[in-house]
């Protein structure tokens, strides 16, 4: 059975795709698998870059399909900011409080119409000596003045999901899960696995 690798060390983020590449006879490895490969440095500016980076680093490495996703949070009143940076946005160690604390303190003065933001996500999917495909998936939302709900990660507690009218830490795993940015992209992934499943 060929492999596809996912460029991650979450098992929870490894199960969104298993169901995808299972049902095509791929069957799904993480970098817990591969604990001699070393963390890749993301250098990009976007999250596409990021993504394509991890994905072909790691397809160079072990000469198989790797799929790498990045993702974070945009806030227009920020100019776009955490973006790439979401996840160490407070400082170098990941700290989900500390950075929705800071989002928060940066938008004190900005009016509940103008906090539009939106989640966004891109999946690369690189096989040696083939070029790259990516995915991208967003979910637009807005910024709450304070955290509601007790699910998810992440900004989750502060981001308002306009078309549920709940907070995404407000909304149950499933609900989220049809949504989300992620679960976007890899339904264009899902779309399009012709094009990157080594099958066409």
């Amino acid at each position: 059975m060929e492999e596809v690798i996912i460029a991650t060390k979450n098992r929870g983020k490894a199960r969104e795709f298993e169901r995808i590449f299972n049902a095509k006879g791929l069957s799904v490895k993480t970098l817990l698998d591969f604990p001699e490969i070393e963390d890749v440095e993301e250098t990009g500016t976007t999250f596409e870059e990021n993504a394509i980076i991890k994905a072909e680093t790691i397809a160079n490495i072990v000469g198989k399909m790797v799929i790498a996703d990045d993702s974070g949070l945009e806030v227009d009143a920020l100019e776009g900011r955490p973006g790439v940076y979401s996840a160490r946005y407070a400082g170098t160690e990941k700290n989900d409080e500390a950075n929705i604390d800071k989002v928060l303190t940066e938008l004190q003065d900005i009016r509940e119409n103008e906090r539009t933001a939106r989640f966004r996500c891109v999946l690369a999917v690189a096989r040696p000596n083939r070029e790259t495909k990516t995915f991208a998936g967003t979910c637009e939302g807005r910024i709450l003045l304070k955290r509601k709900g007790t699910n998810g990660f992440g900004y989750d507690p502060i981001f308002f999901v306009d078309e549920k009218g709940l907070s995404m830490a407000e909304l149950a795993p499933e609900e989220k899960n049809k949504i989300s940015h992620r679960a976007k992209a890899i339904q264009k992934l899902e779309a399009n696995l012709s094009l990157v499943d080594g099958q066409s």
